[in-house]
């Protein structure tokens, strides 16, 4: 009966593990109207592979990137236009970074870094909902997609690859 308990928390163990085991961004929640430094967590590379790029995707309403460049890494951004302009210091902003790309490092799986970028994260972004910034992976040939965001009413504990999100908070 004992070894029936060992192996169901050792299974309950290895689901936890991989619940953490996904791409995060160390500050949980930011304010609206307010700039942000986003800090994306990178714990591991994909199947034992070493992580050799990471691609984050900008949403809607998140203007004003600035990534911070990380040596031995070729750092690129992604400009588009926006879905709507924005006001940035009474200037209209209607285009800016959509994505940023850090590429052709090499992070070993038994290592972990941080990747980082700040920005503006507009007024009209809706407080007390999630934003995510989808997360690409990739360890040479293979990739971790960390792209999942939750349905209304899912629950983001139940993806599988889930998207690095922060709630929005009411501007201070």
């Amino acid at each position: 009966m004992n070894k029936y308990i060992l192996a169901a928390g050792a299974t309950l163990t290895l689901g936890t593990n991989t619940a953490f085991a996904h791409i995060t961004l160390e500050t949980q929640e930011a304010a609206v109207g307010s700039t942000y430094k986003a800090v994306l967590r990178v714990p591991h590379g994909c199947d034992g592979k070493a992580t050799t790029a990471v691609r984050v995707q900008i949403p809607e309403g998140v203007i004003a990137v600035k990534p911070m460049p990380k040596s031995g890494w070729t750092l690129q951004t992604k400009k588009g236009k926006f879905e709507k302009s924005y006001q940035l210091y009474g200037q209209a902003v209607s285009d800016g970074v959509k994505e940023v790309d850090w590429s052709g490092g090499n992070l070993p799986d038994e290592f972990y870094d941080e990747f980082v970028f700040r920005a503006t994260l507009t007024a009209d972004l809706p407080v007390g909902q999630k934003l995510y910034f989808p997360v690409v992976q990739e360890c040479g040939d293979a990739a971790d997609r960390w792209i999942e965001i939750p349905a209304a009413g899912q629950d983001e504990d139940a993806l599988e690859t889930p998207a690095p999100g922060i709630k929005l908070t009411p501007k201070k």
